[in-house]
């Protein structure tokens, strides 16, 4: 149990995902605390945090590894494939037999299908089970900076009569200003400030995480504010949560066959199911809080996300933990 525990921990379900749970709560006890009334400027925060997140983060990447990592085509090919395409397919179909139209739950499960995967905790698991590391940290790099494309326009062509306010060449202005643009001038700068992003990574990833509890605090108190949560039981959202964990377990399974139809080495078999099965809460933060400006219903349409996101860390890391602990067995 204390392995688990110890994975979990290293993948992300340490302190803040328990902070992120605090602040739902603070958020139901002073909604007032996270609206336009509040005088706080969260809005004017959040804002400035999130180009100051994607910096840094064009930072850390390095150019020439990404162009030297290209060669590996089928198995990008495939992560991106499921990130992007397959996870948003595999909604539709379930949306179209049990679908309620107009649900903002349902928006935020679709939403959560069209978002990239995330970076740290994919490559942490993919190295605890032993996969391809090299691989990990491309796919997820590529499918961060992608995703500020492919996510707005599934989001346009496929729900374009939602009560949602979304105007895709607004998004993509607004998305290129605050992330595209910040990241690649962290780009052009990651020979000159890499070093520094090195020694006070603990630094960085401590704004990081503060700047997303203040985007979930704000969404979540502008719902409770508004009562958007009002009737749900907790038995409904306990509920959603065994649907979310479901659809992880059942994404995973899928990436199984696919990769083993590609005949793809356990390497590169671990890489795929780490890296296509995850999905990033800090770009489903940030990116949602452009296309989707009014914080009440944004609020809703986080929620699958928040469970998916605890999900995919706790069962995602006694899965790796597991294959990893195989791998050695059997001497890989």
């Amino acid at each position: 149990m204390s392995k688990i525990l110890n994975t979990m921990k290293k993948a992300g379900l340490n302190t803040f995902f328990f902070l992120l749970i605090g602040v739902i709560f603070l958020a139901k006890a002073f909604p007032e605390w996270g609206t336009d009334s509040s005088p706080i400027p969260l809005k004017l925060l959040t804002g400035i945090g999130i180009s100051v997140i994607f910096f840094f983060y064009g930072v850390k990447l390095d150019p020439k590894k990404l162009i030297k990592d290209l060669s590996n085509w089928k198995l990008h090919l495939l992560v991106q494939a499921t990130t992007f395409l397959i996870f948003p397919i595999v909604v539709l179909v379930f949306y179209s037999i049990w679908g309620e139209e107009g649900s903002y739950l349902w928006l935020g499960t679709f939403y959560l299908a069209a978002l990239p995967s995330t970076v740290s905790s994919s490559v942490v698991m993919v190295s605890l089970a032993g996969g391809n590391i090299p691989a990990a940290i491309f796919n997820a790099s590529i499918s961060s900076i992608v995703g500020i494309f492919i996510t707005p326009i599934w989001m346009e062509l496929m729900l374009p009569e939602s009560a949602v306010d979304f105007e895709l060449i607004d998004t993509f202005i607004k998305l290129s200003l605050q992330v595209l643009l910040p990241l690649v001038l962290g780009l052009f700068f990651h020979h000159y400030l890499n070093k520094y992003v090195v020694k006070y990574g603990k630094a960085l990833k401590n704004f990081d995480q503060f700047i997303i509890l203040l985007i979930v605090f704000s969404a979540f108190a502008e719902s409770f504010a508004e009562k958007m949560f009002d009737g749900k039981t907790a038995s409904e959202l306990l509920y959603l949560g065994f649907l979310m964990l479901l659809f992880f377990l059942g994404m995973m399974v899928l990436m199984h066959f696919l990769s083993k139809a590609m005949k793809f080495n356990d390497a590169d078999r671990i890489t795929v199911l780490f890296c296509g099965s995850k999905k990033s809460l800090v770009q489903g933060a940030v990116m949602g809080r452009v296309m989707f400006p009014d914080p009440i219903i944004f609020g809703v349409i986080l929620l699958p996300l928040m469970m998916y996101h605890a999900l995919q860390l706790m069962v995602g890391s006694a899965i790796a933990q597991s294959i990893g602990e195989k791998q050695k067995k059997l001497g890989r």
